[in-house]
């Protein structure tokens, strides 16, 4: 069964064909595509920055550098890939901006030297809600806030916006053995922030 937030095989053809519209500058394929990824690409952004107001702005600023570098997509890509990947990076650089922190500090106590950018990143009852087995949407929520960016971001894109492990692994740009075992302890961080906080519920 394909989950409400994952295209079907009908829109994926339909994603396709606007690409291919877009790239001979029909505008009106630009509005189609925008209303597929309205929801997804909104959401993940907001996960990254937490920030409605900012999520909006790098939302409208994604299809901005859509229009700019439509003409340069590789059609043998997958086309989500690259638009989360556009959007990945417009929220770094945006977050290097703002941020008191450099995104290239190594962490404090973190190993490989990794860095703050290393670790970044409503609807009902997503898969995430499955593979918890929890019902409470808000309590998860409220946890996922308080994980690492890093691990927030692969819990979006895989459980919320359904990718495959290897497009988690082209917008990332982290090799697909990192996505996995981002994935793994993220999993395992969300249970055990949600056994803390909420004693005696059932995140199994």
């Amino acid at each position: 069964m394909v989950g409400a937030t994952a295209l079907s095989l009908e829109g994926l053809v339909a994603v396709d064909a606007d690409v291919v519209r877009l790239r001979r500058g029909d505008l009106n394929a630009l509005s189609e595509l925008i209303t597929r990824y309205q929801n997804r690409l909104y959401r993940y952004l907001l996960r990254i920055v937490r920030q409605p107001a900012e999520a909006e702005d790098l939302f409208q600023q994604t299809w901005l550098r859509v229009v700019e570098k439509i003409r340069s997509f590789d059609a043998s890509r997958n086309f989500d890939a690259w638009l989360f990947t556009l959007a990945r990076n417009l929220a770094i650089d945006h977050l290097r901006r703002i941020r008191p922190q450099s995104l290239d500090e190594p962490l404090a106590n973190s190993w490989h030297g990794e860095t703050v950018a290393d670790r970044i990143p409503c609807k009902d009852h997503t898969p995430l809600d499955h593979a918890l087995a929890a019902e409470r949407r808000t309590e998860i929520n409220d946890a996922m806030a308080r994980l690492p960016m890093m691990y927030r971001e692969v819990l979006t894109l895989r459980f919320e916006d359904e990718m495959k492990i290897e497009e988690i692994a082209q917008v990332t740009a982290v090799p697909v053995s990192t996505v996995k075992s981002r994935l793994r302890r993220s999993l395992e961080q969300l249970r055990y922030a949600l056994e803390a906080r909420y004693p005696g519920g059932t995140w199994q």
